[in-house]
This record gives C-alpha cells, sequence and structure tokens, in this order.
C-alpha cells in the first residue's frame, strides 16, 4: 500500500470514529433513535391551522359566544383571570331550574363547537363584574334555564315609545310582566313613557346609549357608552338599570361580552325575534307576529318585541300582537316571568 493509499485509509478510519462518537453523543440526548439522525422536513411557513369562526353573532338557543374571536382592542382595566364560562356552562338557575341544552348556531351566538376562546395578546382578562355570579359571566343568554313553562317577555325601545302606552295597557289588563331595554337616547327623549314602565312595576334594562355597534368600539367607548345609557335611564325611573343588559343588533363578541359583564351587566339576548319591526311594509303582520312566538315557544323562552312604530309604515305590529300572544301562551299553560327575578335584583 502506497503512502496515498494509506493516507486515505487512515482518513476513512477518522471519519468512522467521529461519525461514532457523534451518534453516540446524539443518543444520549435523545435525538437519536434506533432509525438514525431525524432531520426535520423543510417548513412552508404555513402556520397550524385553525377554526375560524364567524364573527356574526348566533340565534340558536343556549349558546353563548366564548368561541368567538376576540378583537385586538384596548386593555380591560384588571389583569386578574376571568372565571367567565366556557360555552358549555348554563347560568345559575332557581332550584326547580336546569340549563338548556346548546344548540347549534345559525347566525347569532356562535360556533359549531364552543370552546374557550384565548385572550388576545394585545388585552388583558377582566375580573369577573362585581356582583355576578361567576355561572353567569360569558354569556348572552337566549333562553331561560329552567324547565317550568314560563316565557319571559322583552321589548326594546330606541327609536319611538309610539306602541309603548298600548303595551304597558294590554300588560296591566293581563296582569303579565315584563323586562324592557332601552337606549340612553329613548330615555332621554321619553322620561315619562320610563316613568310610566318603572310605575307599572317592570324592569327598564341598558341597551346602550345610542345603539352603536359593539363590537367596532374600544372598550374605554364601550365603558363610557354603558355609563352613559346607566345614568339616564336612572334619572328617568329612579332606579338602576344594571345588571340587565341587550346588546344593540344583538352584535357582539366575547371581548364585548367580558367589557359588559366587567361593568356590572348579564347581556340577555332572546329565543324568537318576533319581527314586528319590519311592519306591514316587510310583508309582515300581527298574526304572523304571534305565530312566530307561539311556533317557538318552550319552557324558558325570552321573546323580542320593539315598543316604537315602523319609521315608515307606522305600523305598531308587536303592540297590536301582543293581546293574543299572551292568550295564546296562557292557553298553552304558560305563565311569564320578568327577567329581574332571575338575577335577584
Amino acid at each position: 500500500m502506497g503512502p496515498g493509499a494509506t493516507r486515505r485509509a487512515a482518513e476513512q478510519l477518522r471519519r468512522a470514529v467521529l461519525a461514532a462518537l457523534v451518534a453516540v453523543a446524539l443518543t444520549a440526548c435523545g435525538i437519536l433513535g434506533s432509525g438514525g439522525l431525524s432531520i426535520p422536513e423543510e417548513r412552508t411557513g404555513v402556520a397550524p391551522s385553525e377554526t375560524s369562526t364567524s364573527a356574526d353573532p348566533p340565534t340558536g338557543p343556549g349558546t353563548d359566544v366564548s368561541a368567538n374571536p376576540a378583537p385586538s382592542r384596548d386593555p380591560v382595566p384588571s389583569a386578574a383571570p376571568s372565571t367567565a364560562s366556557t360555552a358549555s356552562t348554563a347560568p345559575t338557575a332557581p332550584p326547580s331550574a336546569s340549563p338548556p341544552s346548546p344548540a347549534p348556531p345559525s347566525t347569532a351566538p356562535p360556533s359549531a363547537t364552543p370552546g374557550t376562546a384565548a385572550p388576545s395578546p394585545s388585552r388583558a382578562t377582566p375580573r369577573p363584574g362585581e356582583g355576578i355570579p361567576a355561572s353567569w359571566l360569558g354569556l348572552d343568554v337566549e333562553v331561560l334555564p329552567t324547565t317550568e313553562r314560563v316565557v319571559a317577555l322583552t321589548f326594546d325601545g330606541g327609536s319611538s315609545d309610539v306602541g309603548a302606552a298600548s303595551i304597558l295597557a294590554t300588560l296591566e289588563r293581563h296582569g303579565v310582566p315584563a323586562t324592557f331595554f332601552v337606549t340612553g337616547e329613548f330615555a332621554r327623549r321619553y322620561p315619562q313613557t320610563l316613568r310610566s314602565i318603572d310605575a307599572a312595576g317592570h324592569p327598564v334594562g341598558n341597551h346602550s346609549d345610542t345603539h352603536a355597534h359593539y363590537p367596532q368600539l374600544r372598550n374605554a367607548e364601550i365603558r363610557d357608552d354603558l355609563a352613559a345609557a346607566e345614568a339616564a335611564i336612572s334619572a328617568a325611573t329612579g332606579r338602576p338599570a344594571m345588571p340587565l343588559f341587550r346588546f344593540p343588533y344583538g352584535d357582539r363578541t366575547a371581548l364585548d361580552i367580558e367589557v359588559v359583564n366587567d361593568a356590572g351587566y348579564i347581556p340577555f339576548r332572546w329565543t324568537v325575534d318576533s319581527l314586528g319591526w319590519q311592519g306591514t311594509s316587510g310583508g309582515r303582520s300581527a298574526a304572523e307576529v304571534t305565530q312566530r312566538v307561539l311556533e317557538s315557544a318552550r319552557p324558558g323562552q325570552i321573546v323580542l318585541m320593539h315598543l316604537g312604530a315602523h319609521p315608515t309604515d307606522a305600523s305598531t305590529l308587536d303592540a297590536d300582537a301582543l293581546p293574543g300572544v299572551i292568550t295564546e301562551l296562557r292557553a298553552q299553560g304558560y305563565g311569564f316571568v320578568a327577567l329581574d327575578e332571575l338575577v335577584g335584583r
């Protein structure tokens, strides 16, 4: 063997020894398995897949929005961890009540498989709203947690109070309680109507100050809006609207619910929208309003109706349909409840 062959043999032996030493070291660190050195595949730069969730509010009963992606906004003032319920948690009910079964979403309270959304890195998790039981947090209640045949009639007030006198007269005549959600603008424009509602014994909840889309507002703007409405309502009735709240348009995200909870409110959505607000020009009638409510009747149903008249055709279909709604629901064995009875206000 010549000098060149000897050097090549020595180099090969050196490499073999070095490779063996490296293999021993990698095996000791757990990097090398029995199949040899594992080299990760090249990444394509695609992030792990995420399930997208529509930001549109749902319509199925018993759904919350804790699975909705939270927008990046300003931090909520307290950084204490929230104990908000996940989508599968129903609010605490009276002893006889049982939680509703979550229904699949269609257009409003979201996600086919609800879960808990992680807080956006740009904000802190708010502390639970003062005085609100943890079991009510993170929810936009669509069905009351009860097996009893009771219905909650609710009326929103924002544009006008044309139907208010008729609605109050019907409720008094039939001895039925109801819950009213009004904006701060409504309270400032129609303080006497609010005093009449309060004098009749019906609770008045907060429906925002100007009926803005909350997902488009920053957290501080939401808090200011809630405070302005609260001041206007309490000035008219002499009572707080808190903790009753309804989102304008039913439009909200999981973050909006957290901000509202942190301000001391429990959001209440609806099981059925009567659609009386669409008016006769929208192809609706009082008979159709009544039918929509009756067809969706169930224990814990929350019915959404409105106080005002249609802005162009001046119809007041909800006020017109109310006597029949009450009579027919009673014929089916239903009673009526105001929302303040559930939250102990």
